[in-house]
């Protein structure tokens, strides 16, 4: 069954909330593969047939409550303008801070330790949802750094994605480049050298 996407808008942001928490506490508490749509109907207090006129299954439920998720982490991280900062130190301290609340996400950790499987089609095939909005608010943040000329003034789109891809990379994988024992290539060590990346490209 495909779902009906007229009715999307009879929904209120707070009824997709309320589903996409249940679905959230469902995950956290078995995993996407044991999560049903039974189950999310249950904790979230409507019927089954209701989900399925917005969702088909339930990885569509999880891709959608990955994208608010990510969302509210990038926004989050975001410093907020404030008097003798410019844009391009608000875009790198915004992303290293991202990356770091990325990673310590308790449903980033729950997929990556039980469902990993689920972040592939995203990495290797195609861009989500939450690609493309994280895109759209780069984008956005980059075109003010070019406008006052503290970003290098390239290709906007294209400049956005290269910098997703670094930061995606790090945000993914850092836990494998990271060595315990030494200091030099701790977590911390390795975000340093992102902000120094992040910064060198995008200074003019």
């Amino acid at each position: 069954m495909t779902p009906n996407r007229h009715n999307h808008a009879r929904q209120t942001p707070s009824d997709n909330d309320t589903v996409l928490d249940a679905v959230r506490d469902c995950v956290m508490a078995v995993g996407v593969r044991r999560t049903t749509m039974t189950d999310v109907a249950r904790r979230a207090g409507v019927s089954r047939m209701t989900l399925y006129r917005r969702w088909p299954d339930v990885r569509s439920l999880v891709g959608d409550l990955m994208t608010r998720e990510w969302i509210a982490v990038a926004t989050g991280a975001m410093p907020a303008p404030a008097q003798g900062t410019d844009t391009r130190s608000r875009i790198v301290e915004g992303l290293v801070a991202g990356v770091e609340a990325f990673r310590a996400h308790p449903l980033f950790r729950k997929i990556v330790d039980v469902d990993p499987e689920l972040l592939l089609p995203y990495v290797l095939d195609r861009r989500g949802a939450s690609q493309e909005a994280l895109l759209g608010l780069l984008a956005d943040a980059l075109a003010e750094g070019h406008a006052d000329g503290s970003v290098r003034r390239v290709h906007t789109g294209r400049q956005a994605r290269s910098v997703l891809l670094v930061v995606q990379s790090f945000a993914l994988s850092l836990r494998t480049m990271t060595d315990e024992d030494d200091a030099d290539l701790s977590p911390a060590a390795l975000l340093a050298e992102l902000r120094t990346l992040l910064e060198r490209t995008l200074t003019p």
